[in-house]
């Protein structure tokens, strides 16, 4: 997948060379996510991934900045990508910067939860199952260290 490097809105558009850009977009809006539109698009990277190659995908609009979770929005575009083409690989192998072992998915996720869920078709619902119960447990153990 391309997240957009080596065009002029990196982080804008996602797509890859074997996706329909306006497919892909109306599967992200049938989500409904909170916040955000997707409007098909195809892009040609002039460097890094995909360089060179046009990539269908979509552009990714803000529309309520206090609605938009971008996180969630993250696993949700990595989930369509998977279920629009389950067997093409989305991860990378190592090395990655400093690490040589793990997959680097796993380190920017920070576990490999979100590998193994979409591994799995496990859906996007599956691995945001455990983050309310997550962010209750980092906010308890932040309580003691706030100041104001």
């Amino acid at each position: 997948m391309s997240e957009g490097r080596g065009t002029t809105r990196p982080f804008e558009l996602v797509g890859a060379p074997w996706i329909d850009g306006e497919r892909f977009a109306d599967a992200m809006n049938a989500r409904g996510l909170p916040g955000v539109r997707f409007r098909a698009a195809i892009f040609e990277p002039t460097f890094h991934k995909h360089a060179r190659t046009s990539c269908g995908g979509c552009q990714i609009h803000v529309t309520d900045r206090a609605a938009f979770r971008p996180y969630r929005t993250g696993v949700e575009l990595i989930d369509e990508f998977h279920a629009e083409a389950p067997s093409t690989p989305l991860w990378r192998d190592p090395p990655y910067e400093y690490e040589h072992t793990r997959p680097p998915i796993d380190i920017l996720y920070g576990s490999d939860r979100l590998r193994h869920a979409i591994d799995a078709s496990a859906g996007a619902a599956a691995v945001m199952a455990d983050w309310a119960r997550d962010e209750d447990a980092f906010r308890a153990t932040r309580r003691p260290y706030l100041l104001y």
